[in-house]
């Protein structure tokens, strides 16, 4: 669980800050080496795209590190999102835990 009241890095800080940057790539260079549309990135850096499964494969094999990381980025900030939105907290609070016996 979360516990931190600081947003997480988003995908696409990570992806500008940490690797398109210090590597000099544009958006449609990074497009081309993922195979995919410049639209992809773009969506990805501007934060209205979110890292599937399959993208964070291509991301890893890209840039030489590892799905869980890409993943695990998006997970932070999916679930930070979701503990700061008042009407998903109205949800969480909702449910109940279910009471097993014994």
């Amino acid at each position: 669980m979360l516990t931190t009241k600081r947003k997480p890095a988003t995908v696409g800080e990570i992806l500008l800050e940490e690797f398109m940057q210090p590597l000099g790539l544009t958006q449609g260079a990074l497009a081309e080496a993922m195979g995919v549309q410049r639209k992809h990135v773009n969506e990805l850096c501007n934060g209205r795209r979110n890292v599937t499964a399959p993208t964070a494969l291509i991301l890893a094999r890209v840039f030489g590190n590892s799905p869980d990381f890409w993943l695990n980025v998006q997970r932070r900030s999916d679930l930070w999102e979701a503990m700061h939105s008042p009407r998903e907290r109205e949800r969480i609070k909702r449910a109940r835990p279910l009471r097993i016996a014994a």
